[in-house]
């Protein structure tokens, strides 16, 4: 890990981030290399890989930076769905959009499988970094970066009903769940739109997230991931999400 920048930001007393402080007595998980509790604009690599083996498919670097807000460094079910896409031989010729993209990560992955058209998308405070991350990986060609609020009409840059739409670790604020599956909705207008889900259970009030998406969605585990069993135990979820 190499920091680019010396400033430390203390994320300890951030309210909207409490909810992600493991408790003392948890074991530090494997599922994504250790990063500074306090995390400032650092150059990261993560190794992405498709099977138990641990041998990497390739290597995405990463800037990272809580400043701009959570979505700024790399959670775990990030790292869970961009192994599982390495799993696949190629998404060429598939267009993509990610929500909640924060550093880009899965859509990276996504441009590095050969996807024709990717969508990384965040709120506008995100998008600067997003930019960072598609230029260290050298994917200017096929993805970009755009930003999308929840609940609003999807811009016209971003396609209605894309090949494929993924979301990692995007049910972490309550008052946004609505406009989450609001957003889902609006971007499955075709049920040839697969939509990959990866969330990681923190609290009861995710029941209330489900409860909302089934109005408008069913989904299945996804059980063709020869790591399931790993994230699992990590209370890791990773779902296939289909139209009504």
């Amino acid at each position: 890990m190499i920091t680019l920048s010396p400033t430390d930001v203390d994320l300890s007393n951030v309210p909207e981030l409490l909810h992600f402080k493991c408790d003392e007595s948890e074991e530090q998980s494997d599922i994504i290399p250790s990063q500074l509790p306090t995390t400032a604009y650092q150059l990261i690599s993560l190794p992405v890989t498709s099977g138990q083996d641990e041998t990497p498919s390739f290597d995405v670097k990463l800037t990272v930076d809580a400043g701009p807000g959570c979505g700024g460094v790399a959670w775990p079910a990030g790292r869970v769905l961009s192994n599982y896409l390495s799993t696949r031989k190629s998404l060429q010729g598939l267009s993509v959009v990610e929500l909640g993209s924060g550093t880009g990560l899965v859509g990276i992955v996504a441009g590095l499988m050969h996807a024709e058209s990717v969508w990384i998308t965040d709120q506008e405070p995100l998008l600067e970094l997003m930019r960072t991350n598609v230029s260290l990986n050298g994917l200017a060609t096929n993805v970009q970066v755009a930003e999308l609020d929840w609940g609003t009409d999807i811009p016209p840059t971003i396609p209605r009903s894309p090949d494929l739409v993924l979301a990692a670790d995007c049910v972490y604020f309550e008052p946004a769940f609505e406009l989450l599956v609001s957003t889902l909705s609006a971007l499955a207008t075709s049920r040839k739109t697969e939509i990959l889900f990866c969330y990681k259970k923190r609290r009861k009030a995710d029941k209330r997230f489900f409860n909302l998406l089934k109005k408008e969605f069913t989904w299945e585990d996804v059980k063709d991931d020869p790591r399931r069993e790993e994230y699992c135990r990590e209370s890791i979820f990773l779902y296939r999400l289909l139209k009504k």
